[in-house]
């Protein structure tokens, strides 16, 4: 999981918003946690972040035991609110703005008019998935893709969220794209995503890295997730590319890059390049021969 700002696309629902006081350094682990509790949404602010449940989901003791488990290491302050029904499409369509990445990349909502003068135009309804191109991980990797030779090329983005990557992929040239992630509203997400953008080569599939067992070498491996998902499963990146092949990864900060290059290092991959933006990183590796 990431921290992300996505407004849901329900109709009326009544949620719970509970803000917590944190460290970047907990954030993505209590995220984690809350997610299998129900929470589908996560808001960063300038002091931790906000968590968002509908209200059926939540649970006090259960919030509780989650904070306690962590206690050793910090304390996590959190103040609870109840979110009266409202239609949440709306407020989603209120903060939703179009997105132009390196002048060249359009990211807008079906009810945004069709940009002129853009090379790539992207239509997204982001619904609970991950990736309107507004976090700057998302941005940093399809800047980072810009700079890749895609057409006719075999590509991979795991912890695909709304498909926008893998969508990217396709319009860059990409022959093949294999779009995985591990939550099945996620999935169906990007499903409607490709289908929204005309993609013809792109498949969606549920489920984590071991989904991937007998595929064919990807020329391209696109992973935006966190730090330990990355490092875990870079083993299988690695074997699943084709030498020469990069391995373009985000969703970690700038003091983990030493950890991910270390550990690239053992996986037969070589550092190449990185992007930055407000701490968050995006960095291509490449495969050794």
């Amino acid at each position: 999981m990431k921290t992300l700002v996505v407004y849901f696309t329900g109709l009326y629902m009544d949620y719970i918003e509970v803000t917590f006081t944190s460290s970047p350094d907990y954030t993505d682990i209590l995220i984690a946690e809350l997610g299998e509790l129900g929470y589908d949404t996560f808001q960063e602010t300038e002091t931790g972040f906000q968590a968002y449940a509908p209200e059926d989901q939540f649970s006090e003791e259960a919030l509780q035991e989650v904070v306690e488990r962590y206690s050793f290491a910090a304390s996590f302050p959190y103040e609870v609110k109840r979110i009266a029904k409202q239609n949440w499409n709306e407020e989603w369509e209120k903060n939703f703005e179009p997105l132009l990445i390196s002048n060249q990349v359009s990211v807008r909502a079906d009810f945004h008019p069709k940009p002129e003068g853009v090379q790539y135009d992207i239509v997204i309804t982001p619904k609970m998935s991950f990736g309107t191109g507004h976090h700057e991980t998302t941005t940093l990797m399809i800047e980072n893709q810009l700079t890749l030779n895609h057409v006719g090329m075999r590509v991979l983005d795991m912890g695909c969220g709304t498909g926008i990557l893998a969508i990217m992929a396709e319009q860059l040239g990409a022959r093949e794209v294999l779009a995985v992630d591990i939550e099945d509203w996620t999935v169906e997400n990007a499903k409607e995503n490709a289908e929204r953008n005309a993609c013809k080569t792109l498949e969606v599939r549920l489920g984590d890295a071991s989904v991937l067992a007998g595929e064919a070498p990807f020329d391209i491996i696109l992973a935006n997730i966190n730090r330990n998902v990355l490092l875990e499963d870079m083993p299988i990146y690695s074997e699943l590319l084709k030498a020469q092949g990069p391995l373009v990864l985000s969703g970690f900060y700038t003091e983990d890059l030493p950890m991910l290059q270390e550990k690239a290092a053992e996986c037969n991959l070589s550092f190449e390049t990185s992007r930055t933006k407000n701490n968050w990183v995006s960095a291509i590796f490449r495969k050794n021969d």
